[in-house]
């Protein structure tokens, strides 16, 4: 892929009310990226190029790559996500992207010593087996599992961690040392621009590609309200297995964990637990979708975006009831999904049917509103 195909990619996805969704309907209603970035331009103000170079120089020059979709070296299971990033940058080691079985290991920041032995041990034997340890270098049970797999073969072992801050910040600062030791030898990965520092919004959506990017999670410590049962929730709407390490049911950092285990999550003890199931899953073939055969050079006519039906409505249809739902003020778009009734494929092609038409308009902390 050229530099030119990049900054046109990295100027529409940063263009201000263009998210993911909406970035790959412009691509389809356009053909190809460049005609898309003219498209977007008729309604918007579109991320100046000048902007776009700038931020590719110095992804060059703090060794960073930037992985579009529609690279070779871009992990076909985002693809699978109806939001899939449509860049990520990568800080390490970016072959360890082909790997072929990958578990995550998630759970509280402030986990028991216990919890976190846990965690470790589990990554460790994991890394041992040949299967990526992907995590997001929290502090508590994802350091942990960092740590766990890092010193693996020889303290040579391997590990990606999924950050939701720009690869080239440190979040906590505690973790500064991981943070290098896992540049030496792993792989960190972001959709978020470099320079982007910790907000609390960015945390739950990297959780989608944590899940996205592996065969199975493990829950090793987590409250009945834990960032973990998010990434456990994502996991299983994307046809993933959910492991869980039991715990005292007197001891609320647990209660999560226990609780999913209740709803049918493996009870894991050991690494033999999850070793077990991924072999009966090694025959499992990862669909190829379409997003990644999108065109780049050439217009293309009937270019799907994933396996979902696309349904044009046109101004003149009657207006989608989902608008119904949303207020001049703004409402979370997660929160929207879950009361509005539709299937998660109608609802991301009814958002931004709306957002084509004029009707609503895309706010900061993942948030739409009413045009009034």
């Amino acid at each position: 892929m050229t530099d030119s195909i990049l900054l046109d990619i990295l100027q529409l996805i940063r263009t201000d009310g263009i998210g993911p969704v909406t970035f790959y309907e412009y691509v389809r209603r356009a053909g190809n990226v460049k005609k898309a970035l003219e498209l977007a331009g008729r309604k918007k103000s579109v991320y100046p190029r000048e902007l776009a170079e700038t931020e590719l120089a110095t992804a060059q020059e703090k060794n960073v790559k930037i992985i579009a979709y529609c690279d070779e070296i871009y992990p076909k299971r985002l693809l699978e996500l109806n939001d899939a990033p449509p860049i990520i940058y990568a800080l390490g080691n970016i072959d360890l992207l082909k790997y072929t079985q990958a578990i995550a290991i998630v759970g509280a920041r402030n986990a028991s010593i216990a919890g976190r032995k846990m965690a470790s041990h589990l990554a460790y034997d994991l890394t041992l087996n040949q299967v990526m340890v992907i995590s997001g270098m929290a502090r508590g049970i994802d350091s942990a599992s960092h740590k766990g797999a890092l010193f693996a073969n020889e303290q040579k072992g391997v590990t990606i961690a999924v950050v939701g801050t720009g690869v080239d910040e440190v979040y906590p600062k505690e973790n500064e040392e991981l943070y290098r030791q896992i540049c030496k030898q792993g792989l960190i990965i972001s959709e978020f621009a470099m320079g982007t520092k910790a907000q609390i919004s960015n945390f739950p959506r990297r959780n989608r590609i944590i899940s996205a990017l592996s065969d199975g999670v493990v829950v090793v410590e987590a409250g009945l309200h834990s960032g973990s049962l998010i990434t456990a929730r994502l996991a299983l709407e994307q046809g993933k297995e959910v492991f869980a390490v039991p715990g005292s049911p007197t001891e609320n950092r647990a209660a999560g964990s226990n609780q999913l285990i209740k709803e049918g999550a493996v009870l894991t003890e050991s690494s033999a637990d999850i070793l077990n199931v991924l072999s009966m899953q090694s025959a499992r073939h990862i669909k190829k979708l379409k997003i990644a055969e999108l065109p780049l050079d050439k217009p293309q006519n009937n270019v799907n975006i994933s396996n979902r039906n696309s349904t044009n409505i046109t101004p003149e249809m009657e207006e989608c009831n989902l608008l119904n739902f949303i207020s001049y003020e703004g409402v979370d778009i997660d929160e929207l999904l879950r009361v509005c009734g539709l299937s998660q494929a109608e609802f991301f092609v009814q958002l931004t049917e709306l957002e084509f038409l004029g009707k609503i308009e895309r706010q900061v902390g993942n948030k739409v509103a009413k045009i009034k």
